[in-house]
This record gives C-alpha cells, structure tokens and sequence, in this order.
C-alpha cells in the first residue's frame, strides 16, 4: 500500500503494478479525487473517494463512493456482482421466452395476442426481478 504520493509517483507505481499482475489479473486504485485523475482512468478499476473530488477524477473513476469511508469498496463490490447476477438472469428469461414463443408460433400454436401478452408479462417480471437490488 502506497501512501502520500504526488501524481507523477502514482502512475509510475501503477505502471509498475501493471508490468507485475497476471493477464487476468484486475488492478484496482482509489484514491480521494485531487489529482487522482490519470491514474484512475488507467487502472482496471478507478475509485474516487469522497464527494468532495475533483470533477475531472469522478468523470475518470468506474466508481464513485461519496464519502471516505474505504469499507465501502466490499459493499460496492458486493452490489455489483448481485445486480450483475441479476441483469443476466433478467436476459435469459426474456430470451428464452422470446424464443419459446418464436418456435410456437411458427407451428401455429400459438396467437400474436399470446405473444403479446408473454412479452409485457417478461418485462413486468424482469422489472419485479430488479427490484430485489433495493433489498440488501
């Protein structure tokens, strides 16, 4: 951990990093937002910390934690990967039932009014489905 630093050192030590980690291997960097700027837009993952920062270091940061409280970092990481999971559940349900009703159409099974129906049916559920992000 790296501390203190002027912004020329920071990037020389994320260069560094870079030269180090494995090929899929993700570098994250937080910094407070004051001249964070380049080294944030260069690492895998920029965190800004703090509201207080600089615009040009939030415009560059993946992720911005409105106050200095690092422990956040886990609980954002924690609300990614849960709204990641369920964005891709959201997708497959609404292919699958997209398709479903393709193929049944297509032998005639089913009516346009079925298909429809199935479709604002698959966006009431997927929006339904997304709210379980509000509940931690």
């Amino acid at each position: 951990m790296h501390t203190e630093l002027l912004p020329t050192d920071k990037v020389s030590i994320v260069e560094e990093l870079f030269a180090k980690k494995s090929k899929n291997g993700k570098l994250l960097f937080s910094g407070d937002g004051i001249n964070d700027a380049p080294v944030l837009a260069r690492a895998d993952i920029g965190i800004a910390m703090g509201g207080i920062g600089s615009d040009a270091s939030i415009e560059a940061a993946d992720i911005v934690i409105m106050d200095d409280d690092i422990g956040k970092i886990g609980t954002a990481l924690k609300i990614s990967k849960k709204t990641l999971k369920i964005v891709k559940e959201n997708i497959a349900f609404a292919l699958g039932i997209k398709i479903s009703f393709l193929i049944l159409g297509a032998f005639g099974i089913t009516t346009m009014w079925m298909a429809v129906f199935a479709d604002v049916g698959v966006s009431v559920i997927a929006i339904l489905n997304s709210m379980r992000t509000l509940r931690e």
